[in-house]
């Protein structure tokens, strides 16, 4: 962790970090079937930071978020290289569970913990005032800093991506779908992501950074 003006911050990243809540007193459905790896950068001088859904099978082995072909795409977007997306005084990266949270019976990643949301979002994103962007991806994330100004699916949430971008607010909010690979289709399927989105967030990004 950074430590300047951080006191607060570091003791909650460190809290954070020892978290083990969803597997020995969970909130919401069964425990954690695994160790927990809470994978999260906090940070007090970033001015973006990245919100997406929760560590994949990959990052929860290496610890590193977006250590995947996600996270291949996701700098893409953003127009950035490996080390200046992992430089904690560009980028925070707080996504909505911490830890890997299990696969379903298809065989899919389940959805985030609760407990991660309830417990520590609030407290985490109080303790970041300089932020001057989110970027949240996909639906949770969406669902947690939108809240009733979401709409009724992702895509149009991101197709009216001014709405949010745009309202004098601070921090700025860019909805964005979840870079996987299996949402190429969707890319495909909307092309006014690339053409409207992405120039206008790589932009952004650079002015931050």
């Amino acid at each position: 962790m950074l430590a300047v003006g951080s006191i607060g911050l570091d003791d909650l990243s460190a809290a954070i970090k020892a978290c083990r809540i969803c597997r020995d007193n969970p909130q919401y459905g069964l425990p954690l079937p695994h160790e927990p790896n809470p994978v999260c950068v906090p940070s007090p001088v970033a001015r973006i930071i990245i919100c997406g859904q929760a560590p994949g099978i990959r990052v929860h082995n290496t610890g590193v978020p977006f250590n995947d072909p996600s996270g291949v795409r996701l700098r893409q977007w953003l127009g950035v290289d490996a080390e200046t997306f992992y430089d904690p005084h560009k980028f925070a990266i707080v996504p909505m569970g911490f830890c890997f949270p299990g696969y379903d019976a298809q065989g899919g990643d389940l959805p985030p913990r609760r407990e991660c949301r309830q417990i520590w979002h609030d407290r985490l994103f109080a303790a970041m005032p300089q932020v001057k962007l989110i970027l949240t991806i996909g639906q949770y994330a969406q669902a947690y800093h939108l809240g009733s100004r979401r709409k009724s699916s992702m895509t149009d949430t991101v197709r009216n991506w001014r709405e949010y971008f745009n309202d004098h607010t601070t921090p700025a909010i860019l909805p964005l779908p979840h870079p996987s690979w299996r949402n190429s289709g969707w890319l495909k399927k909307n092309p006014w992501f690339a053409q409207d989105v992405l120039p206008v967030l790589q932009q952004t990004v650079q002015n931050l950074i």
